[in-house]
């Protein structure tokens, strides 16, 4: 049984805008809270589940084994194009993406500072780049940009000087040593801060490893495309370089005309593909955040396919 709490997900499913006999894809299937609660309105409808992770799809089917509904794979969202021609699936009424980890995922794959694990961090574990391998391998100029990037770290040049200079004594190998050199990379005042000085660099990391935002931009505008008219794209962002790239993507994809302002006619023929339904993202309320703070950093974003 899962042990995750799934964000927003009573503003997510309403904003799915969702019918009886709804096609949807849940592209980041993770503990499956969304999709169960999909279920429950699709009633003669498909779901398709996706996730890198095959303990996702694993354990999702455990609990689902009778539903004829269903159908899983095991794959990268942004293989969407493909995953849908495979299935002979032209067109979707709803898809779903939710950016964050589920709390199964993180157990056992070297991501968290707060447990003595491997470095791994891989979410697909047949790819073969791993924290491990970037942590000992990259130059100290590409480990400093990923932490600064990635992580919006203020401190990446002293953390990425004091990772190059611990690994020339010995390789780098677990979690809680990356945690421990971190720390000694940062002021003391740093450390009793809200969140641990390990975060930043560790969710850097793990964006590198995985190609996260890579994957998301490929993924959008292959989702919008692959709805039908009236048919909706909710995302879930959980920090600031996610929600940056959905927002302009929508955005892009809302806009119409690209020519110049100076131009007195439109020449360029582009016209809207989606209508942005949240102006501002949706967060999550007071109430979910004090009984799940992994909320608090919750951003949903929702366009409708024209």
């Amino acid at each position: 049984m899962t042990i995750h709490k799934p964000v927003l997900l009573n503003e997510t499913i309403e904003s799915l805008n969702l019918k009886p006999d709804a096609i949807v894809v849940d592209a980041t299937l993770g503990g499956g809270g969304h999709s169960c609660e999909i279920l429950k309105i699709i009633k003669n409808g498909k779901l398709i589940g996706i996730d890198a992770d095959i303990k996702a799809i694993e354990n999702f089917r455990k609990e689902n084994k009778q539903d004829e509904r269903i159908i899983l794979v095991n794959d990268n969202f942004a293989n969407l194009e493909n995953i849908l021609a495979d299935l002979k699936i032209e067109k979707v009424d709803a898809i779903l993406a939710d950016l964050g980890w589920s709390s199964d995922q993180l157990v056992g794959k070297g991501m968290s500072f707060m447990q003595e694990e491997e470095l791994d961090m891989r979410l697909d574990a047949q790819q073969e780049s791993t924290a491990k391998k970037i942590v000992n391998e990259y130059p100290q100029a590409e480990l400093q940009r990923l932490i600064k990037n990635y992580g919006e770290e203020r401190f990446a040049t002293s953390i990425a000087r004091k990772i190059v200079a611990a690994r020339k004594d010995k390789e780098i190998v677990t979690t809680k040593e990356l945690a421990e050199i971190i720390g000694t990379a940062v002021p003391s005042v740093y450390k009793h801060g809200k969140i641990n000085p390990a975060t930043r660099t560790f969710q850097a990391i793990r964006i590198e490893v995985n190609h996260e935002l890579e994957n998301l931009e490929k993924f959008l505008p292959i989702a919008i495309q692959a709805l039908d008219p009236k048919g909706r794209l909710a995302v879930i962002a959980f920090h600031s370089l996610e929600d940056r790239i959905i927002k302009d993507i929508f955005r892009r994809n809302a806009r119409g005309c690209i020519c110049p302002p100076t131009f007195p006619q439109c020449v360029c023929g582009e016209s809207p593909v989606v209508l942005v339904i949240t102006k501002k993202p949706i967060v999550a309320s007071d109430g979910e955040i004090g009984d799940n703070p992994r909320a608090r950093s919750a951003k949903l974003r929702v366009c409708e396919k024209i």
